[in-house]
């Protein structure tokens, strides 16, 4: 496995940016990352999960991968519940709708991305190949609508 591959699947490592999002320093990590508030399936306890945003079609619509696949933790919480909280940039905790894009949706907008960012995609895909040990990882992708304010 890879160093970059072995980063991501560090627990605590991907966890970092979590206090800071809940502190209201979001607006540092720029308008690249969000944090999504959502609720554990079976606990019914608040979880949280920070991501790239793989793109921003509108201010009210962000769009994140889950890009180690379905059985994502947080993915599968917002399965069974879309309503969530989103902050990122200088929005703090807003309320969101997700929805969960079927397989095409998602490979049209993980194309888009991969146009817009070779180098990125190029190196993100080869982390999660080497991270999930798959050849072509299914990646989902979600969009949160958010609320008006």
């Amino acid at each position: 496995m890879s160093l970059a591959a072995k980063i991501i699947t560090t627990r605590w490592v991907v966890r970092l940016p979590i206090p800071m999002y809940r502190a209201g320093l979001g607006a540092l990590l720029g308008r690249r990352f969000t944090m999504i508030e959502h609720v554990g399936r079976k606990s019914g306890e608040p979880r949280f999960v920070v991501l790239e945003v793989v793109e921003r079609p509108d201010e009210r619509t962000v769009t994140v991968a889950a890009g180690f696949g379905p059985t994502s933790q947080w993915y599968r919480n917002l399965r069974a519940n879309p309503e969530c909280h989103v902050s990122t940039g200088r929005i703090r905790r807003r309320p969101a709708h997700a929805e969960l894009l079927d397989a095409d949706g998602s490979a049209e907008v993980l194309a888009g991305y991969a146009e817009r960012y070779p180098k990125a995609w190029d190196a993100l895909s080869k982390m999660m190949r080497d991270a999930t040990g798959e050849d072509d990882p299914e990646i989902p992708i979600v969009r949160l609508h958010l609320a008006e304010r």
